[in-house]
């Protein structure tokens, strides 16, 4: 008999597809389930870039390489390419309507396997749920972000009715489960103008995650304990049962480092243990002149030494930032005035491996999830400054639910713009020796151990892994064959 798959269907972002290939991995090899053997068949989108298709099969490769090292069973199917949507006003509406072009191909690639254990789509997937349910097929979501944003796309559908303006006009704070009230500037970006399709998508998605057989979530129960808690607790789909939960997390891989060592790795290796302040702001975080010399000026008057991972504007029709020219982004003199105690990087940098070494004592980061796990996994306290897409939400929990950041104003109706003052202000404080800081390093410290011990033997995220090993296992009748559809 043909040995059960559980399907995997990411979208091509390397921070959707990466954590659910790590987690599938995890998965066969958590060894649950009594002696049943499973395997992983990844189903892959086309993306819609050039760029992107290289990135995404240097990505595949890699993973093919470490499952067979490993001894797993993971395999890849591309799927046919489809015409991506041209009309669109946003990324989620993008990736939301091409999930949608790509429902007959998903559907045929699934009834021909031979034996399907459970379809685990990604958090923009969710209109293959209907695809998993016609072929009686167990569906999971793997939410890419924390418990906290989980929470929030849940809640969304209610607080859409309930709130009648724009949330950035509404009275008092946004209540959502599990966190402490949310000011409406700290709400997601795509739901900031209810009348674009990007916030009819988020709240399409939010009400298709509770018709799933449960949620997989890159997170673990010590660090969103509290809004884990409120979703199980069922406060956020009042009235609707609560989805089964999956705490993984953290779900991070870490291939091998880089020999000869990256330039940015050489350096810091020559500077003292948590003297480096580090910013780096994700795959699309760039920055304009005007924001780069308010960046310099601060981090020269902060008077600490900096590592800072510098990307330029995006080039005409694209999305991707550009290498950074430092002579057009940066104030004159600066690099020579900073030379010996800062380093910008002009364009991408290794930024787990960077966050592991013991020179950096401080992150200023966009706060995308996986950098926070990436930074919590190390003990690096960090100082939030989001640009797009969930990480306002992230950027409130890490500091008012967490407490493993310092805050920093960041000014949203001017395009997140932060004024020298401030960043100098919160660098000091996330590097020096006052009361914030402390916290933060103390947070972040237990952060780290909180991290290391759910997702070993015994922990709480094992734990989890098991339990949706066995529970996919315990769904899977074992005569039965999709066929055809």
């Amino acid at each position: 008999m043909a040995t059960p798959t559980v399907v995997l269907l990411p979208v091509w972002g390397a921070g959707h597809l990466t954590p659910m290939l790590e987690a599938g991995k995890r998965l066969l090899a958590s060894g649950a389930g009594g002696g049943r053997a499973l395997s992983v068949t990844v189903l892959v989108m086309r993306p819609p870039t050039e760029q992107q298709a290289s990135e995404i099969e240097g990505h595949i490769r890699r993973a093919e390489e470490e499952a067979a090292a490993a001894g797993l069973d993971v395999r890849f199917r591309r799927l046919p390419a489809v015409e991506p949507p041209t009309d669109h006003e946003g990324p989620v509406e993008f990736i939301s309507r091409a999930v949608e072009l790509h429902v007959p191909h998903v559907r045929a690639a699934v009834s021909g396997l031979p034996s399907v254990a459970a379809l685990v789509l990604d958090l923009f997937c969710t209109p293959l749920i209907d695809v998993a349910r016609e072929l009686a097929v167990p569906a999971y979501v793997y939410f890419t972000c924390n418990a906290a944003t989980l929470s929030f796309f849940l809640r969304l559908p209610a607080l859409l009715e309930e709130v009648a303006g724009e949330f950035e006009e509404m009275e008092g704070a946004a209540d959502i489960p599990g966190l402490p009230p949310v000011p409406p500037l700290w709400l997601p970006m795509p739901v900031m103008e209810r009348a674009r399709p990007e916030c009819a998508w988020y709240a399409y998605h939010g009400r298709r995650f509770a018709d799933a057989d449960g949620i997989i979530v890159n997170t673990a129960t010590e660090l969103d304990r509290g809004a884990l808690s409120a979703i199980a607790g069922g406060r956020c789909t009042r009235g609707g049962p609560a989805p089964a939960l999956y705490p993984i997390g953290p779900v991070i891989s870490f291939p091998p480092p880089a020999e000869p060592p990256h330039d940015c790795v050489r350096w810091l290796e020559a500077q003292p243990p948590a003297s480096v302040v580090f910013l780096c702001f994700g795959s699309g975080g760039f920055f304009t002149a005007a924001q780069a010399h308010e960046v310099a000026r601060g981090l020269e008057r902060s008077g600490h030494r900096f590592l800072w991972v510098l990307r330029g504007p995006p080039a005409p029709g694209s999305r991707q930032p550009t290498d950074a020219n430092l002579a057009e982004l940066l104030p004159d003199g600066f690099l020579e005035r900073t030379r010996g105690r800062g380093l910008v990087w002009p364009t991408a940098a290794p930024q787990k491996e960077i966050l592991a070494r013991a020179a950096v004592g401080g992150f200023v980061t966009h706060c995308g999830w996986n950098s926070i796990l990436e930074s919590l996994w190390c003990g690096v306290p960090m100082a939030p400054w989001p640009l797009y897409a969930e990480q306002h939400l992230n950027a409130f929990a890490l500091v008012a639910a967490a407490g493993a950041a310092v805050a920093m104003g960041v000014d949203r109706r001017r395009g997140n713009f932060v004024e020298a003052a401030e960043l100098e202000r919160a660098v000091r404080a996330l590097m020096g020796g006052g009361e914030e800081g402390r916290r933060a390093r103390e947070r972040a410290a237990e952060m780290k151990a909180a991290c290391r011990n759910a997702v070993e033997d015994g922990g709480s995220s094992a734990a989890a892994l098991k339990r949706l090993s066995n529970d996919i296992l315990c769904r899977q009748l074992p005569s039965s064959s999709l066929g055809t559809s």
